[in-house]
């Protein structure tokens, strides 16, 4: 079902050489609804789109876009034909609000080509199903691989909703920069939660740049594309 022919370095990690990615499959053929989202050839996207030495920050949310057309392999990303679903609006408003600007449309793949891997939890989801229908098929252990992979190198996480943060529970704080927040969809994106603040006012992109500057590293540029 899965196109891995393009990981790249992400190919020696230990879920895809034990053919894990078939196993994932088997389970959603044998459930009531056996399409996903994104479509079977774009669900490692993000990793082919971003390799590992290349990853200077990872953005961690949870499921793809439930609606077809939306979902296309990079976390909250649309192509740029295809309208801003809630929740990229509200990433969008955000993005203003902290640097005075926002990307011309929802195509986020100039994040990737700068080294922001745009992951989430789980990442395949039925047609129009609800959040976390697919999150106890597997793919657990393939993000807790993805980030133990990362931990050779200082990177900028921002985590967002309570499912990236307990994936990414093992992430050094004292080596890399966290920002923990709410997710940004409707339904959480102003909402106080224990433990992490609102995702609106969170000012993550300005953030995130100011750590890398503060590095003598390049800044992310969040409105080119």
């Amino acid at each position: 079902m899965f196109d891995t022919a393009r990981l790249g370095a992400w190919a020696d990690l230990p879920f895809f050489s034990s053919g894990e990615p078939d196993k994932i499959a088997d389970r959603i053929a044998r459930k009531p609804e056996p399409d996903i989202l994104p479509p079977p050839h774009q669900v490692f996207t993000a990793l082919e789109r971003t390799q590992p030495d290349a990853t200077r920050a990872v953005i961690l949310g949870q499921d793809p876009y439930p609606t077809p057309g939306h979902a296309h392999g990079l976390a909250f990303s649309v192509t740029a034909e295809t309208a801003l679903p809630a929740t990229l609006r509200n990433i969008f408003r955000e993005l203003k609000a902290d640097i005075g600007r926002h990307p011309a449309t929802g195509d986020l793949t100039a994040w990737a080509d700068q080294g922001v891997l745009l992951l989430n939890t789980t990442l395949t989801v039925p047609p129009r199903a609800r959040c976390g229908t697919h999150a106890g098929l597997g793919w657990t252990e393939l993000i807790t691989q993805i980030l133990d992979r990362l931990s050779t190198a200082p990177c900028a996480y921002l985590l967002w909703g309570r499912h990236a943060q307990k994936a990414a529970r093992s992430v050094d704080r004292a080596k890399n920069f966290v920002i923990e927040t709410t997710h940004p969809s409707p339904l959480s994106a102003s909402r106080k939660s224990s433990g992490s603040r609102p995702f609106c006012g969170s000012r993550p992109f300005s953030r995130v740049n100011k750590w890398f500057r503060e590095r003598g590293e390049e800044e992310i540029d969040w409105i080119g594309q």
